[in-house]
C-alpha cells in the first residue's frame, strides 16, 4: 500500500512500541495483541517495530523496506531514530520495558487528556508479579504516570492472550488434513508426533539419538529456525531447509516452513508433545493442552531457572508426585543442556497423565480472563 494513501491515525488510537529482542517471541506477542485490539475491540492500533526484517517471519506480507504500512488492519511503523513526528494516541504501550523516544514522551506530556501509559511486561509465574501488576510509576521529570501490566496465570494478573475464535478453530481442526497439507508421510501405528521449536541446545543430539532408537516411530516436525544447524550437524548433513524429510532409524525429521501464528496453533494441536521456547509459543502450548517442554530464554547468572521453577511449581500443583518429578527433571535437563537421556524415560511414560493435566490447566487459565480484554478494561478506567 502506498504510505501517502494511508489515513492519519485518529486521536483515540493506541500506540504499541515493540523492541525485537528474542527474534520472534517479542514481536509475536505484540503482533498478536495488536490484531486482537483491532479485530475484537475495534481499536485503531499503530504498532512500532524496531526490526521489521525479523518481524517479517511472523508477518509474511510485511515489507521491511516500508516505514509505514497496514497489514491485517494494523498500522505498522518502522521504529527508527529519530522517530518521525507522530501524535501519541489515547493509550501508549511500551512492551517489555521498552524505552520510549524522548520526543514522543514529551508529546505524551502535552497531550490532553494525557495517554494511559502501559509497560506491558514479560510473562512470569513468580509470586511477586501479582503485587506489582497495575502499579503506577511516575515519570521523574514529566507529568506522566506509567502503569505496569503483567501477563499471568491467575486473576490477580492480566491473564494471557487468546483470540475469541480459538475454540472454533480448534473444533474445526483435522489432524489428518493438517498432515496432508504439509505432505507429511502417512502416520505409522503407534507413532508419536513431536514439534520442535527451540533455541540451540547441546542436549539436542542426545534427544535425537534416543528417538532414533525408540521402539515406536517418532515423527519430529521442525519449523525453520535457530535449531536447524545443530539438527543438520547431528544428522551428518551440511544444512536443512523447509520441505526436507530425513529418515534416521525410528526417527523421521520433517522441516517445515516458518509458520504463521494461526498455523502454529495447528502444529501444536497436531502433535503429541511440543517443545516450545520464549513466551509466545509457550503461551500457545498452554492453550493447546498437549504435553510440552519449555525452553526458557536464558539470562545471566541462570536467573531464568528461577522463573522456570516458579512456573513448574504453579503448573504442577495437584499433579501426581511421580509425574510432577518426571516433568521437572526433564525440563531442567533440557534447559541446562545435559542429562536428558536419563530424564527422558520417566517423562515419556507420564505423557498420557500430563496430557490430561494439560487440558485441565488450559481450562483453569480461562478463569483469569483474557489479556487484551483485561488491558482494554483497565485503560478505559485510566482514560476516564
Amino acid at each position: 500500500m502506498d504510505p501517502s494513501a494511508l489515513p492519519h491515525a485518529p486521536e483515540d488510537h493506541w500506540d504499541i512500541f515493540c523492541p525485537v529482542v528474542d527474534n520472534y517471541g517479542d514481536v509475536g506477542v505484540c503482533w498478536r495483541l495488536a490484531r486482537e485490539l483491532v479485530t475484537e475491540h475495534g481499536i485503531t492500533v499503530r504498532l512500532w517495530i524496531d526490526d521489521l526484517a525479523s518481524a517479517r517471519r511472523l508477518i509474511p506480507s510485511l515489507d521491511p523496506a516500508l516505514v509505514r504500512q497496514v497489514v491485517g488492519g494494523v498500522d505498522i511503523r518502522a521504529w527508527v531514530s529519530p522517530l518521525p513526528d507522530a501524535a501519541p494516541g489515547a493509550v501508549v504501550i511500551a512492551a517489555f520495558a521498552a524505552s520510549l523516544p524522548e520526543p514522543f514522551l514529551e508529546a505524551m506530556a502535552l497531550r490532553s487528556p494525557r495517554p494511559a501509559w502501559i509497560n506491558l511486561e514479560y510473562l512470569s509465574a513468580e509470586d511477586w508479579v501479582a503485587g506489582c501488576h497495575r502499579l503506577p510509576s511516575p515519570h521523574p521529570r514529566l507529568p506522566l504516570v506509567q502503569h505496569f501490566f503483567f501477563p499471568g496465570l491467575d486473576a490477580r494478573t492480566g491473564g494471557l492472550l487468546r483470540e475469541a475464535d480459538y475454540d472454533t478453530r480448534r473444533q474445526a481442526f483435522s489432524r489428518e488434513a493438517f498432515r496432508q497439507a504439509l505432505e507429511l508421510p502417512p502416520e505409522q501405528p503407534g507413532e508419536r508426533m513431536v514439534s520442535l521449536f527451540t533455541y540451540e541446545n547441546p542436549a539436542l543430539p542426545e534427544l535425537l539419538e534416543m528417538w532414533s532408537k525408540s521402539p515406536a516411530p517418532v515423527c519430529c516436525l521442525v519449523p525453520e529456525g535457530r535449531v536447524l544447524p545443530g539438527l543438520a550437524a547431528h544428522l551428518g548433513l551440511s544444512g536443512l531447509r523447509a520441505g526436507d524429510k530425513i529418515l534416521h532409524e525410528a526417527l523421521t525429521v520433517c522441516v517445515l516452513p516458518f509458520v504463521e501464528q494461526a498455523r502454529y496453533d495447528e502444529l501444536l494441536w497436531a502433535c503429541d508433545l511440543n517443545f516450545v521456547r520464549g513466551e509466545d509459543s509457550f503461551v500457545r502450548a498452554q492453550w493447546a493442552g498437549v504435553p510440552f517442554v519449555w525452553h526458557i530464554y536464558a539470562q545471566e547468572e541462570d536467573a531464568h531457572l528461577a522463573k522456570l521453577q516458579a512456573f513448574m511449581t504453579r503448573y504442577l500443583d495437584g499433579v501426581e508426585p511421580a509425574a510432577a518429578l518426571a516433568l521437572q527433571e526433564f525440563w531442567l535437563a533440557w534447559n541446562r543442556g545435559e542429562g536428558v537421556a536419563a530424564a527422558w524415560p520417566s517423562f515419556e511414560s507420564r505423557l498420557p497423565l500430563l496430557g490430561a493435566h494439560g487440558s485441565a490447566w488450559s481450562a483453569r487459565l480461562r478463569e483469569s480472563g483474557e489479556l487484551a480484554a483485561n488491558l482494554v478494561r483497565f485503560c478505559k478506567v485510566e482514560i476516564e
